[in-house]
């Protein structure tokens, strides 16, 4: 884990214990409308053939855009960013606000099963829900396992992001639940980007007034943070 994601995490667990009624990070049926307190992400669009690699963003409210406009969340950003890289492809947004690891367990093989083409990527971000919710540990390892499972007997390479316990639900928590990551990413020897959230929580400028989520400006960090990575790990990336 890097320095600076640990220092995030530190003042993420400060804005989870002040917002831990939320108890969901996001809900199904929050508005997409941009808000004030959010800042425009930049334009940034490119012709994408239909053929390009599929790459599906698979996660929770942090993947989904939530209270963002339909170009800010991170699979429109991500693709944008990919395609400044000179990376071709096309990202698909499969993140739903509210998700537990639990609830993508269930809907990953249906996402899977109907995407138009075999997806040359899966990013995979779940268990902030788990956490915020205080679902123990070894249930979000053993679902993130299991999807990592069958990502791996489908032959689909993927990459990880990481979430961090809050330090307000206690050093035991935090023990089981931090490892969980980088454990399942040497394990499935997949791709592994520590802290989703890492230079960007801990910059108001780049989060939403919940202090929970990131605003456009704050996906453009994340999207433009993963996209190297995202490249590497497509077919014919260095």
């Amino acid at each position: 884990m890097k320095t600076a994601g640990w220092r995030s995490a530190l003042i993420y667990g400060c804005a989870v214990a002040l917002c831990q009624p939320l108890a969901a990070c996001g809900s199904a049926d929050a508005p997409s409308a941009s808000t004030n307190d959010k800042a425009a992400a930049p334009a940034r669009t490119a012709a994408i053939p239909a053929d390009a690699p599929l790459v599906i963003a698979f996660g929770d409210s942090l993947y989904a855009g939530y209270q963002l406009g339909p170009k800010e969340g991170l699979a429109p950003q991500l693709q944008a960013a990919l395609a400044e890289d000179g990376v071709v492809a096309r990202v698909q947004n499969a993140g739903v606000s509210g998700d537990t690891s639990a609830a993508g367990l269930q809907r990953l093989s249906y996402v899977l099963d109907n995407a138009k083409t075999k997806p040359a990527l899966v990013v995979l971000g779940l268990g902030g829900n788990d956490m915020l919710r205080g679902i123990g540990p070894e249930q979000t390892r053993a679902n993130l396992d299991a999807m990592l499972a069958e990502l791996k007997k489908r032959k689909i390479p993927v990459l990880l992001t990481g979430m961090m316990a809050a330090p307000n639900l206690g050093s035991d928590y935090a023990n089981a639940f931090n490892p969980i990551y980088p454990e399942l990413a040497g394990k499935y020897d997949v791709n592994f980007y520590p802290f989703i959230l890492d230079g960007v929580i801990a910059d108001k400028s780049l989060m939403l007034g919940d202090d929970l989520h990131p605003n456009a400006k704050g996906v453009t960090v994340i999207a433009e943070a993963l996209a190297p990575l995202v490249g590497e790990a497509l077919p014919d990336g260095e």
